[in-house]
């Protein structure tokens, strides 16, 4: 379901406090408080291909694998499916003179980016994210951080 963005607000809003501006560098706080977009290929994880999760940056929910992630050749790491769709809220976006989907995270109510219908099969979705947006936890970390449950999507 595409929310409006005025009811997406009464569901997924994040509030931008001192202490969150605090935890973020400035490029995550433009990024997962204003909306910002980071350059494209000047990002941390467009080009990472290690084995691994992604999780948002504000609280730790885990988002996307790199199971699900391919080069789409924009710039920006890219997803055809997310770890859980109800860990994310999609929004209509009528910003730049266009349409297009936003991505928030649910629980914390950041900006991650865009989804559009371009992508590869099985879901011909491509989830275009920003870095700036999360964190990422390798395969061998996972335990030791608290996502061991998610070591079956390596095996």
């Amino acid at each position: 379901m595409v929310y409006s963005e005025k009811d997406a607000n009464t569901i997924c809003y994040i509030q931008p406090t001192e202490e969150l501006k605090a935890k973020l560098s400035p490029e995550e706080y433009a990024v997962l408080v204003e909306a910002a977009t980071e350059p494209p290929f000047e990002n941390t994880f467009w080009n990472n291909h290690r084995d691994g999760i992604y999780i948002d940056k504000i609280d730790g929910t885990p988002l996307f694998a790199s199971t699900t992630k391919f080069d789409s050749g924009t710039g920006w790491p890219s997803f055809w499916k997310p770890l859980d769709e109800n860990a994310l809220i999609l929004v209509d976006d009528y910003s730049l003179g266009m349409h297009r989907i936003e991505v928030r995270a649910k629980k914390s109510g950041g900006h991650l980016g865009h989804v559009f219908d371009d992508g590869p099969n099985p879901t011909g979705l491509r989830y275009c994210i920003n870095s700036a947006s999360l964190r990422f936890v390798p395969k061998e970390d996972l335990e030791l951080e608290g996502y061991g449950a998610l070591l079956s999507l390596f095996r």
